[in-house]
């Protein structure tokens, strides 16, 4: 669990776009998984069923009306941690792409990070939400065409 959290925190804050929020999360997934180890299948990757779970709590908390704070510390926050956590040619993320992704939708932002910053299959990310693969599609679609149009309208 240790070599996960990381990317696990990562992802949490990505997701939820506060870093305080997103710790909290990643607490609970932590407490969550280990009162059920047992369920941990072989053949299972470590950090799928930890995402899996923090996917559980996260919609717990939102059913139970808590609210994420939207400051601009944690928007900071979140754009340095995500791009410490990049790979590849620029690991800079811009405060725009932040914003933006803080408006979509849970659902589109959820589809969004798992193909997007975790690099795992339309199949995979289906599985994990179980959702049919075509709404996975769908949503990647309609998230993807949201984004382009939060950041072209902040470019104005």
């Amino acid at each position: 669990m240790a070599e996960a959290l990381p990317r696990l925190r990562r992802y949490a804050i990505a997701l939820v776009g506060d870093v305080a929020t997103a710790d909290d999360l990643v607490q609970d997934c932590l407490e969550r998984a280990w009162k059920n180890r047992d369920t941990l299948r072989d053949g299972t990757t470590i950090f799928a069923w930890l995402r899996a779970i923090l996917h559980n709590v996260n919609v717990d908390r939102v059913r139970l009306g808590r609210r994420r704070p939207n400051e601009a510390e944690s928007l900071d926050m979140v754009s340095e941690t995500i791009a410490a956590g990049m790979t590849g040619d620029d690991p800079s993320l811009s405060m725009d792409v932040v914003r933006a992704m803080n408006q979509l939708s849970m659902e589109h932002r959820q589809v969004l990070l798992l193909i997007g910053l975790e690099g795992i299959s339309y199949r995979e990310a289906a599985d994990e939400l179980g959702l049919p693969i075509g709404t996975v599609m769908s949503r990647l679609a309609r998230a993807r065409e949201t984004l382009r149009a939060l950041l072209k309208e902040g470019a104005r």
